[in-house]
């Protein structure tokens, strides 16, 4: 099936024959469907803190942070396609729907007219505004959504990176120091970091910390192999294989590069205002606090068991209650500790209002345990969608991450990765069609064999913009 020259192509692609082969396996066969039991509920899988244990937990996470080496990690990769979809539609093709004249009759609202009013040309029809929104002027069609200008203030606007600089500063700083890491792409690197460059000066000053920046790429070893139709190589006209990113789930391989020891993971477009960002920066730390509380009992029962002091009923009742980990009914010293050392993650999950978004839900897996998981609606057999449409919580990706093991030694976190749960799309290449393959989301199979909680946290700590209108809502204004 393969030349040379395909195998020098995959090599030179960081990718080997056997996962190549792997990936064309996964074509013909299909991705099973995740075995989920039931959506995750208040009490059951989903934490409901009263404002004694926010307090204590907020308190723990906030007396620990300058001895902890705190990363905030943002997927900035994305390009805002998505987000001027419409508008595209409008100057490409002339069609005008409700969404454009949203839009126009409320421009000057946006904290981005100041920058798109001194480039557009005088007298400028409805068209050409929009143009010089998307393709023209200030080009957003073809940024990522972090260099997009969000919000408006007195000294200026921001623009969606900065105001995680903003948050960074507000709850991940360890000793004054404030570490962020984006993966962005390659071709936007040099904008980032040129922005970036001119604006921590700025935010440094404004809150007395020291930001620590760095950057990284979505791996062309996480690329996979693009088929026909009829799940043979698809190839381009000059004869070569066709290798595309793999989605979000490649980032795991970036995420386990990361030197920390709590890691809070947000996506570039959920983010609010100063004057609403008070639940924002609260419901951080309490989540981590709650992290480093279960942590800290984590770490002390294996411990015991290394010492032969383990109470192993205690220990099953723990993992029952507090890792949300539903065990068999014969259970041995060897699988509860196999549920104790593993990465954990505890997931901040908004009630739900409509919102798009994964759910969260309790998934039987091979050893015969039940625990928690962050499913898709794409994951989900037909047969069981009415379990996704019962669920109360949404998932809005609000997690913090402890990746070490009761050694201080890093997990390596691509070995707790389910391959088995990522999935197919249809795209298309030169004007043909062809089958995509995706990774095992980041936060859905990447991270299936964590240790998953579920806190329930309120609405006001979600304010993504999928569209450009929603910088219209008051979150945003």
């Amino acid at each position: 099936m393969f030349s040379e020259k395909d195998l020098q192509q995959i090599k030179q692609h960081g990718l080997t024959l056997p996962e190549v082969e792997t990936q064309l396996e996964n074509f013909r066969r299909g991705f099973p469907v995740l075995p989920v039991v039931r959506a995750a509920s208040p009490r059951d899988g989903i934490r409901i803190l009263d404002a004694e244990e926010r307090d204590r937990l907020t308190s723990l996470y906030e007396k620990s942070a300058d001895r902890l080496k705190i990363v905030k990690f943002v997927p900035a990769s994305g390009a805002a396609t998505r987000m001027f979809k419409e508008l595209f539609a409008f100057v490409n093709e002339g069609v005008r729907g409700k969404g454009i004249d949203r839009l126009l009759e409320n421009i000057r609202k946006f904290a981005f007219y100041p920058e798109l009013e001194k480039l557009l040309p005088k007298d400028a029809d409805d068209r050409t505004i929009v143009e010089y929104i998307v393709s023209r002027g200030l080009a957003y069609g073809s940024k990522p959504k972090g260099l997009v200008t969000f919000h408006a203030y007195e000294d200026g606007a921001r623009k969606a990176v900065e105001e995680h600089l903003v948050e960074g500063a507000a709850y991940a700083s360890s000793e004054g120091v404030v570490r962020i890491h984006f993966t962005v792409s390659q071709e936007h690197m040099d904008d980032f970091k040129r922005l970036l460059a001119e604006k921590v000066p700025h935010y440094e000053q404004k809150f007395g910390v020291r930001y620590e920046l760095s950057f990284s790429v979505q791996k062309p070893a996480t690329d996979t192999i693009a088929v026909n139709p009829d799940n043979t190589p698809f190839r381009q006209e000059n004869g070569s294989l066709l290798f595309r990113p793999a989605g979000h789930g490649a980032l795991i391989a970036n995420l386990s590069e990361i030197d920390a020891d709590v890691v809070f993971i947000k996506n570039i477009d959920n983010v609010t205002t100063d004057s609403r960002r008070a639940d924002t920066i609260l419901y951080k730390k309490l989540l981590g606090g709650v992290l480093l509380d279960l942590q800290q009992q984590t770490f002390t029962y294996i411990k015991q068991m290394d010492e032969g002091k383990a109470d192993l009923q205690a220990v099953a009742r723990f993992i029952g209650e507090s890792l949300c980990v539903k065990l068999p009914e014969k259970w041995d010293e060897a699988l509860l500790r196999s549920i104790l050392d593993r990465p954990i993650r505890v997931c901040g999950m908004v009630r739900n209002e409509g919102e798009p978004g994964g759910g969260p839900f309790w998934v039987g897996n091979d050893d015969g345990t039940e625990s928690l998981q962050i499913a898709e609606s794409s994951q989900i057999a037909e047969k069981d969608l009415p379990l996704m449409k019962s669920a109360t919580h949404f998932n809005p990706v609000d997690l913090v991450c402890g990746v070490r093991d009761y050694k201080g030694r890093k997990f390596d976190l691509k070995k707790y990765v389910d391959p088995r749960t990522g999935f197919i799309s249809r795209k298309s290449s030169g004007g043909r069609d062809l089958r995509a393959q995706e990774l095992p989301g980041l936060w859905n199979g990447a991270m299936a064999c964590w240790t998953t909680i579920f806190v329930d946290v309120p609405i006001t700590t979600f304010s993504p913009v999928k569209v450009v209108q929603d910088l219209l809502r008051e979150q945003h204004q």
